[in-house]
């Protein structure tokens, strides 16, 4: 069941994640959690930055879409901005979201990735449909009430774990 749990990789920003690596593993399209992975919970604007590494992922031909537990209208609002199909109130960690994202991109779960800030939604939920997980630090910010109060201190003991597994990376991709 830890198993689960693990994403493939784990960097430090959004910003570390290195396209060309992305499409030599097979990777053909990339799933983004919303909140605190590519836009502060707070905020209605995307980063220059992020919107900078979605155009480089475009360039490389990357199929992009946004998966978010969020209300439709601030979900739209984002992939409106980045010109992303969406799927809103999406109840992860189940994985039928998951799926309509997949159906959106045109991809399949073994050439996509999903990159997520949250253990207990993103990555359980992108392992459980087979996708390619990748777990960023949270943008600084506010969390979720929910997120804050449960999940942050045991994702604590995951992390924890997660440290000790060689085969998951930690640090800057070059």
């Amino acid at each position: 069941m830890l198993k689960q749990l693990y994403p493939r990789l784990y960097v430090s920003s959004i910003l570390e994640i290195n396209p060309g690596l992305l499409k030599s593993l097979g990777l053909k399209g990339v799933i983004f959690d919303l909140d605190n992975t590519i836009v502060r919970r707070d905020s209605l604007k995307t980063p220059p930055e992020v919107l900078k590494l979605v155009s480089e992922m475009r360039r490389e031909g990357f199929k992009l879409g946004i998966v978010s537990n969020n209300s439709r209208r601030r979900v739209e609002a984002i992939a409106t901005e980045m010109d992303m199909p969406a799927v809103h109130r999406a109840v992860k960690p189940l994985a039928g979201p998951f799926r309509r994202a997949l159906k959106l991109l045109g991809t399949s779960p073994h050439e996509t990735a999903l990159v997520g800030d949250q253990i207990f939604t993103d990555i359980l939920g992108g392992n459980m449909a087979g996708l390619y997980t990748i777990l960023v630090v949270p943008m600084k910010g506010k969390d979720f009430w929910g997120t804050r109060l449960i999940s942050r201190h045991l994702e604590k003991i995951v992390l924890a774990r997660l440290k000790k597994k060689p085969e998951v990376y930690h640090g800057k991709w070059d």
